[in-house]
């Protein structure tokens, strides 16, 4: 059993030590912000911080992760993010579906519910 550090909280988890920190945080401990993308580090839709650093978390083995941060967590520390900082963010996110649109539009509506204000 390891122990892991997930926005701020412990947990104890159960699974072979390969097994990739996308599967640990939507499988075991139920935390489904984590999204599948690719499985291959390409997309982006995986990405967490770990000690500070953004991870591909479907090539990243749990038990190599540090400090966890999810991208909901990291939402709730920036409630309001400027188009700058989105462009930042989903620097290096490869999308094949072309919803760049989308995706940032849906990044400020979740922003806004955050923290309590509408856009």
């Amino acid at each position: 059993m390891t122990s892991v550090s997930v926005n701020g909280r412990r947990y104890n988890v159960n699974l072979p030590d390969d097994t990739p920190l996308l599967w640990a945080l939507r499988d075991e401990l139920g935390l489904t912000g984590t999204k599948y993308g690719c499985g291959m580090a390409l997309c982006g839709a995986c990405t967490v911080h770990v000690d500070g650093q953004p991870v591909r978390a479907c090539q990243t083995g749990y038990c190599q992760a540090g400090q966890i941060m999810s991208a909901t967590a990291l939402l709730k520390r920036t409630p309001k993010p400027t188009d700058a900082q989105i462009d930042e963010a989903m620097s290096g996110n490869i999308c094949r579906c072309g919803t760049y649109v989308r995706v940032r539009n849906a990044i400020k509506q979740a922003a806004a519910s955050q923290s309590g204000a509408a856009r």
